[in-house]
């Protein structure tokens, strides 16, 4: 017994000298928790989201559009020149999306939505016009993700939707890391809550229908998760930079990732108006009496 302490005594010092040689260390980034951070109830997230969602009837947005097209399945990224344009909402389901071209300021691309169906025109470098229409509901995806692009996108992801009646939700909690504005200071590691929401789909089974995520901080929505009837991520949204309008919080810097159809929507929002009303054909687009329309599905 006295020869297996004297033995331990003897090695336990060698072990400890060698760790030096046994270990390496390396420099992470320094988070610190935010100085105040506000606790909320699942009832209380679900009404303050539904709320706000409620609170808004239209919109009038100046916007600056940036898009790009690709991702691992291409092995690029292209990004495309950034378009002036106006977004314009009249809920439940009325958009209009005009974007201009640069430096001419002609139109680019106008689209009009309602009722669960589209028409759209975009310009062609021959000058020339393309008419469009089909359904908000690609049956047919094309191998160019743009064109996959349908109203709801922009819907669902600039005016957030609030809990249907019919919806389940539950909460968890999460956090995630705020840079810095300067190198001197260091990063937050901000506490969120992740309010799930499910949709039913038969007996007991549910299936997610959206995530969002919503600082402790400012109790403001940062990311929307959308899901499609098979569980995957179709559309992430992320909204920063909020300004507010009234009693309302609108974030000014949109960014819509569509992973499956590899492209995204960078949306910048220079000037706002909420709650102000249309003339009576702000939803009306014309379509030519000897215009060829492709029909989209």
């Amino acid at each position: 017994m006295l020869k297996r302490c004297s033995m331990f005594v003897l090695l336990f010092p060698m072990v400890a000298g060698l760790t030096g040689c046994l270990s390496t260390t390396r420099a992470v980034q320094k988070t610190q928790a935010p100085d105040i951070y506000r606790t909320a109830s699942v009832q209380t997230l679900e009404k303050e989201v539904s709320d706000r969602d409620a609170a808004i009837k239209t919109m009038n947005a100046q916007v600056l559009i940036t898009a790009s097209v690709g991702g691992s399945k291409e092995g690029k990224v292209t990004q495309y020149t950034s378009f002036k344009g106006y977004i314009f909402v009249q809920k439940p389901d009325q958009l209009r999306v005009v974007m201009l071209i640069p430096f001419l300021g002609s139109r680019a691309l106008d689209m009009v939505s309602g009722n669960g169906s589209f028409t759209m025109v975009h310009a062609t470098s021959s000058g020339s016009d393309v008419w469009m229409q089909g359904t908000n509901v690609v049956t047919k995806p094309s191998k160019n993700g743009l064109e996959n692009l349908r109203p709801p996108v922009f819907l669902d992801s600039m005016l957030l939707p609030g809990v249907k009646d019919e919806d389940y939700v539950s909460l968890t909690e999460s956090s995630r890391v705020v840079q810095p504005a300067t190198k001197h200071q260091d990063a937050i590691d901000e506490p969120d809550y992740d309010l799930m929401i499910y949709t039913l789909v038969e007996g007991h089974v549910m299936r997610p229908a959206r995530v969002i995520h919503i600082s402790r901080v400012t109790m403001l929505p940062f990311q929307q998760d959308i899901y499609d009837e098979q569980g995957r991520v179709v559309t992430q949204a992320t909204y920063d930079k909020y300004q507010k309008f009234g009693d309302q919080d609108f974030p000014m810097l949109i960014n819509i990732r569509r992973p499956l159809d590899e492209y995204s929507l960078k949306i910048e929002v220079t000037k706002l108006t909420l709650n102000e009303p249309f003339e009576a054909d702000q939803f009306d687009l014309k379509i030519p009496p000897d215009a060829v329309v492709k029909k989209m599905d």
